[in-house]
């Protein structure tokens, strides 16, 4: 019997070929960042240049979300039957098309047409993406890899608001989409270069020279070469969602649904609410976009450290703890940041003004709601198959972007009722609570392992 591939790929140091398909799905992911926030800075321009209310541009808000809910349910099945290569260059393709349009819309609802189609490419996107940044990696560092890709979202969210802020300065709001579509575009030729197609979806589907091409992209990350293919039980031609809920995988798609559904509510709060809550205590809008800078970029430092820890603690326990710490978070920025500049005065004699201390907790808070968002990306690499892997990011992404449409408009509502800030954000850090409880319910399955 020869050597399995998969083993070889698991047991062999990491290769600069193999790090190279991971950084392409970082980029990738930062696109999804940056479009989250090019439309809040264009929001303003469209709602003063078509003259429209605040209901008609929260439609265009939810068309994104919507959108990427849609695409994560239908194309993540997709990645497992054609490939997560052809996957992302399919969406790709849709979200530089959708960009496009976004740039030459004319009103509000051709403008939700396409908001609502560059997220369904975002969508499908994103289910291919953890899969194939997974199955990129070998046994050691996979964890590591997939927590990385899902940093670029943070990262994604600075560089797209800091580029968008210097396009709003010189050009119309058209702009901030216009550059979406170049930077979305030249992604294309870097999968095509970068991400070839996994081996694990290979084995898998067993394509017509299987073998050969498997040797030839272990030639390319420098590995020994296969022999031959082991045995499959049975190669699936389609991959149905029920499969999801066999009793194999039931319990796993449950609570991990459960948990991203209701953590990114409290995520979704968090993002989209800082900058109108800091206009509404009195700061600029620049004020503002410094605070939801603050955030992202906590956000990208505790991507990063969520995944050095998962060397030497349980990727399980660092989650739960990420959330736990989300809760705390997320209720002491409802109090405005007077606490912390209290406390900061009273214990260490150091004056520090309300807008800084909004920045520090902002930043504490996106530090722990993105470390629940990557710890559960890496959750669901590491408790599916090759064959369900891209299915089921989709079915629980989907659902989780879904309900997320809910976030902004559910917290609005609260503030439209009367609700004070700080009560809202205890209502919305209860999202979080609640994945921790939900996770818990994984201990002793194979996703708490190392």
């Amino acid at each position: 019997m020869g050597r399995d591939p998969q083993a070889i790929l698991d047991a062999e140091p990491m290769s600069r070929a193999q790090w190279a398909t991971v950084a392409v799905m970082v980029g990738l992911n930062a696109l999804d960042g940056f479009d989250v926030l090019s439309i809040s800075f264009a929001s303003p321009g469209i709602a003063k240049a078509w003259g429209i209310d605040r209901a008609a541009l929260g439609l265009v808000l939810s068309m994104e979300l919507i959108g990427m809910a849609l695409g994560s349910l239908t194309l993540g099945g997709v990645a497992d039957r054609v490939g997560r290569r052809a996957t992302i260059l399919m969406c790709l393709v849709v979200m530089a098309a959708g960009m496009t349009g976004a740039a030459t819309a004319a009103n509000v609802e051709i403008l939700s047409g396409w908001r609502l189609l560059t997220g369904l490419g975002i969508g499908g996107m994103l289910a291919a993406t953890n899969a194939a940044v997974a199955e990129a990696a070998n046994a050691r560092h996979r964890s590591l890899c997939v927590v990385l890709m899902a940093a670029g979202y943070p990262v994604g969210t600075i560089v797209g608001g800091s580029i968008a802020a210097v396009l709003l300065g010189h050009y119309g709001w058209q702009s901030v989409f216009a550059f979406g579509a170049i930077a979305t575009a030249l992604f294309i030729p870097l999968v095509l270069l970068a991400a070839p197609e996994s081996i694990s979806f290979l084995m898998h589907r067993r394509p017509k020279n299987a073998l050969e091409r498997i040797n030839r992209l272990l030639a390319r990350m420098g590995h020994a070469p296969a022999e031959t293919l082991p045995d499959v039980a049975t190669a699936q031609r389609s991959v149905p969602v029920a499969a999801l809920f066999s009793s194999a995988h039931a319990r796993t798609t449950i609570v991990l649904t459960a948990a991203y559904l209701a953590h990114i509510m409290t995520f979704y709060f968090i993002l989209k609410w800082i900058p109108k809550i800091v206009v509404d205590m009195g700061y600029a809008p620049s004020a503002a976009a410094g605070v939801l800078v603050a955030a992202s970029a906590g956000g990208a430092t505790g991507s990063l450290l969520l995944g050095l820890l998962t060397a030497r603690v349980r990727l399980l326990a660092l989650t739960v703890v990420a959330m736990v710490a989300s809760v705390a978070l997320v209720t002491l920025f409802g109090r405005g940041g007077s606490d912390l500049a209290s406390l900061s005065n009273m214990l260490l004699g150091i004056e520090i003004s309300k807008l800084a201390s909004l920045s520090m907790v902002a930043a504490a808070a996106g530090f722990a709601t993105n470390a629940g968002v990557v710890g559960l990306y890496a959750l669901l690499a590491r408790g599916f198959p090759t064959g369900l892997r891209a299915t089921a990011t989709g079915f629980v992404i989907g659902v989780g972007r879904g309900g997320s449409a809910l976030a902004p408009a559910l917290a609005g509502l609260l503030f439209a009722a009367g609700y004070s800030l700080s009560l809202v954000a205890i209502l919305m850090s209860l999202g979080s609570a609640v994945a921790a409880i939900a996770l818990l319910a994984l201990r002793n399955r194979p996703v708490e392992a190392h």
